[in-house]
């Protein structure tokens, strides 16, 4: 059979999607918090991290950066796994297979009595969450394509941001509770209630992947995406755009406790400045539809370069004070918000019929990219927000030279599309 056949035998089973089975909104939350966990187990470790280094007997504060990288390179490596076994086995029985195993990461984090276990363990953690993830892209794909996809991983990016805006929060409360423990107690229980949720809720939508089993093998699956000029080079995009915030997250208590001293405030600042990014992905689910992926995510992109030049000018004459550095970095990631769910769509746009490897290949790239970005910005941290900023600036520059090879000077900010 031709390539061509191929294709034409795997787009017709696209026609016709799959229904959705339960109400939108529970849906959009269900997604949300599948994506949102990733997150979640990063954010809530953040007010713990100077905690866990005392109690494990941590050298220095770099090092305890380790806690997220290692936790992102586990969730990387997962994602290379799940979306071709769910093209095959179906999407339901792969998520509940990663949640089970982002368990037993928690519980071994329970028991873990040196710095060595906790990175086994948060590299478990990283391998089953990688799932959920996976599984939220290629069932909104299942469904949804184009602008709608946009629009609708925009009220999932609105949702999947909330949640880890409180979680420094939540990590606080539960520090002064009890120990650092139990945070890993809390991740078990969100854990086990998302599987629950969604075995009893979330339905199949694997119809036409499963469908096309015996059309596409699995090279010519892998093949078809990481051939694909689109899907990898916003696949790499939204890596270097998530670069940045890795960065952010990672060195965000250093900058903001030690750097400007701001001391127990440090989750609400943190919360604050992220809480744009729900604003922007609210904002683009009213902008995608008349203006286009494209026109949106390009036009932020040059912003965002923009505001991190601004960054690096102000950081390094040293008139930065919290509160400019704090609306800086707000505008840059209110501008990330336009940026992340256009990029994720236009990278699955032309995958379809090939959802579940696709969301794999993006999810494992853009991690991968992502994690190494974030970790050198992160780690080249000096005492001061320069390291950050200079990231930021080069991450975004990077980003638009990728987006322009892969459009062309007609195709960037949405000409000629319709």
């Amino acid at each position: 059979m031709s390539n061509y056949e191929y294709e034409r035998i795997a787009a017709s089973r696209t026609d016709q999607p799959p229904a959705l089975q339960i109400p939108f909104v529970e849906f959009v939350a269900l997604t949300a918090a599948m994506m949102a966990l990733t997150a979640l187990s990063i954010d809530i470790m953040l007010p713990a991290l100077p905690e866990i280094g005392a109690a494990l007997g941590v050298a220095t504060e770099n090092e305890r950066q380790l806690i997220v990288i290692i936790y992102m390179a586990g969730f990387a490596a997962g994602q290379l796994v799940y979306g071709p076994l769910s093209d095959r086995l179906g999407r339901r029985p792969v998520l509940l297979a990663g949640l089970l195993i982002f368990t037993a990461g928690s519980l071994a984090a329970l028991i873990s009595h040196s710095f060595g276990e906790l990175l086994i363990a948060r590299t478990v953690q990283g391998l089953g969450a990688a799932s959920p993830r996976v599984i939220a892209i290629a069932v909104v794909r299942d469904i949804y394509s184009g602008r709608q996809m946009a629009r609708v991983m925009s009220f999932v990016m609105m949702i999947f941001i909330i949640i880890p805006v409180f979680a420094p929060s939540i990590g606080q409360g539960l520090i002064h509770l009890g120990d650092w423990y139990w945070t890993f107690h809390a991740l078990l229980a969100i854990g086990l209630a998302l599987g629950l949720w969604a075995h009893l809720r979330l339905p199949e939508t694997a119809r036409g992947a499963l469908g096309t089993e015996r059309v596409l093998t699995l090279r010519q699956s892998l093949k078809t995406a990481i051939f694909d000029l689109q899907t990898m080079a916003y696949g790499s995009a939204s890596g270097l755009m998530f670069g940045c915030l890795l960065a952010y997250v990672a060195s965000a208590q250093q900058i903001f406790v030690d750097v400007f001293g701001i001391g127990s405030s440090f989750p609400i600042v943190f919360g604050a400045v992220a809480s744009t990014m729900a604003v922007a992905s609210f904002t683009n689910s009213r902008l995608v539809g008349r203006l286009g992926m494209r026109r949106v995510s390009h036009t932020a992109l040059l912003g965002f370069t923009a505001m991190s030049l601004a960054l690096v000018v102000w950081v390094s004459l040293d008139l930065a004070s919290v509160w400019i550095f704090s609306a800086l970095v707000a505008s840059t990631f209110f501008l990330f918000g336009l940026i992340a769910p256009n990029f994720n769509a236009l990278a699955m746009e032309t995958q379809g019929h090939n959802a579940g490897m696709a969301s794999s290949v993006v999810g494992s790239l853009s991690t991968a990219v992502g994690a190494i970005a974030g970790g050198i910005i992160g780690q080249a941290f000096d005492g001061s927000a320069l390291p950050m900023a200079l990231g930021f600036t080069v991450c975004s520059l990077i980003t638009f030279a990728i987006v322009y090879a892969a459009e062309g000077r007609s195709g960037m900010f949405g000409r000629n599309r319709p």
